[in-house]
């Protein structure tokens, strides 16, 4: 369970690092693949940060996660720079590629084709 501490970290983690993408972003992955960073979680020793991005406009979304973790030093740089008087030390940042929101729309699809199919029953309603 993470702690109220966990999420604020977290929650600040989250805001800066977005921030750092938005500006460096396009230099690491090129302009072409949206990146949006979903959820920061923390280590219950503040030393790690695992940041999880979504990544949109691109078929190969793992290549631009390993672009970014070619570029981590930097990156983190860039965070510390932003988070300097806020935290006591900057955590390291690992990568985590988040496919829940494509997840999502693979089931809706999934229902869709069922629903026209009538394969899912009858509706409670008739």
């Amino acid at each position: 369970m993470e702690t109220i501490k966990q999420r604020q970290i977290g929650e600040l983690v989250k805001r800066h690092f977005s921030l750092a993408l938005q500006e460096e972003g396009g230099y690491i992955y090129g302009s072409t693949p949206l990146v949006t960073v979903t959820s920061v979680k923390m280590s219950p020793d503040l030393s790690l940060a695992k940041i999880y991005l979504s990544v949109y406009n691109t078929e190969n979304k793992q290549a631009v996660i390993l672009e970014m973790e070619a570029e981590k030093t930097r990156l983190r740089q860039l965070l510390a720079s932003r988070l300097r008087r806020q935290v006591r030390r900057v955590p390291e940042i690992d990568f985590y590629l988040d496919d829940t929101l494509d997840e999502m729309a693979r089931l809706q699809q999934l229902f869709n084709r069922l629903h026209e199919e009538n394969a899912m029953g009858k509706d409670s309603e008739e």
